[in-house]
C-alpha cells in the first residue's frame, strides 16, 4: 500500500495531529447521453478518530457517490482520499478491496445480508474473510445489538430493524478504523431507526472508530458530533 509517514500520527501538510480521514479536492463526474454530469466539484473533508460526522444534502447531490469513493468502491476523477495514512485514491483494485476488508465497515440502506447465512454467519462474514474473527467480540455484538437468541435465524425470519442490526454488527465485527453508513435507517420507521442509531453510536464509541453517515434527517444528523451539507458539489457546515 502507499503510505504516509505513520510515526507520531502527524499530518505532513499541517504539522498537527493527522486526521483519520482526509478528503482533498475530490472531483467526480459521470457520462450521460446529454454529456458529462459533474457530481463532486472539489470536496474537502476531514474526520478525526472517534469522531462522528453526518453528511446531509438533497437527493442526487452526490452523498452516496462521495461515500463510495471514500470506501474505495469507485474511482475519483481528481483529488486525494487518505485513510489512516493510506492514499486510497492511489491503490489498485485488489489493495482497495483488502483495505475495505480490514479497515472499513460499510452499512447500506438495503441491509445486503447473505440470505443463505444465519445471523451468526452474517455477523462473522467479513471478519472471517479478513482473518480477524473474534468469538468474544461476536458474542458481545450479539448481546449489545439485541440479537442474542436469534443466532440461528435467517434474514427472511427477521424484522427490518433486526436485519439492520445484523448489518451494523457485521460492519463492526472487524473493529474497523472507519464505519461509513448510507442512509442506515432509511428503510425503518422512526422509532426503530432511532433505536438502531443509538445502538450503532454506542458500539462506535466502544470500538473507537470514526463514523461517517449519509442521512436526509436533520434530526438524526444532530445526534452526531458534526454535520456538513453537500450542495453544488461542495461541502459546507450545516
Amino acid at each position: 500500500m502507499t503510505l504516509l509517514d505513520r510515526p507520531g500520527r502527524s499530518d505532513p501538510l499541517t504539522g498537527g495531529e493527522r486526521p483519520l480521514l482526509r478528503v482533498s479536492g475530490v472531483k467526480k463526474s459521470y457520462t450521460t447521453p446529454q454529456g458529462p454530469l459533474s457530481v463532486l466539484n472539489g470536496v474537502d473533508l476531514s474526520l478525526a478518530q472517534d469522531e462522528s460526522l453526518a453528511l446531509l444534502g438533497e437527493s442526487g447531490s452526490g452523498k452516496s457517490t462521495l461515500l463510495h469513493l471514500i470506501g474505495g468502491l469507485d474511482d475519483a476523477d481528481a483529488g486525494e482520499i487518505v485513510l489512516d495514512g493510506v492514499r486510497v485514491t492511489e491503490l489498485p483494485d485488489a489493495e482497495r478491496a483488502a483495505l475495505r476488508r480490514e479497515s472499513i465497515g460499510i452499512v447500506f440502506q438495503q441491509f445486503n445480508l447473505v440470505p443463505s447465512l444465519t445471523v451468526s454467519g452474517n455477523l462473522a462474514f467479513q471478519a472471517r474473510i479478513a482473518g480477524r474473527f473474534d468469538a468474544a467480540w461476536q458474542n458481545e455484538l450479539l448481546n449489545r445489538l439485541g440479537l442474542a437468541g436469534l443466532e440461528q435465524r435467517y434474514p427472511e425470519q427477521l424484522s427490518g430493524g433486526q436485519q439492520q442490526r445484523v448489518a451494523i454488527g457485521r460492519a463492526l465485527a472487524i473493529r474497523p478504523r472507519l464505519l461509513i453508513a448510507d442512509e442506515p435507517t432509511g428503510n425503518l420507521d422512526e422509532a426503530t431507526g432511532d433505536d438502531v442509531l443509538s445502538l450503532a453510536l454506542d458500539l462506535i464509541r466502544r470500538t473507537g472508530c470514526g463514523f461517517l453517515m449519509v442521512t436526509h434527517s436533520t434530526r438524526l444528523a444532530a445526534r452526531l458530533d458534526r454535520q456538513v451539507v453537500l450542495a453544488s458539489g461542495r461541502l459546507a457546515a450545516s
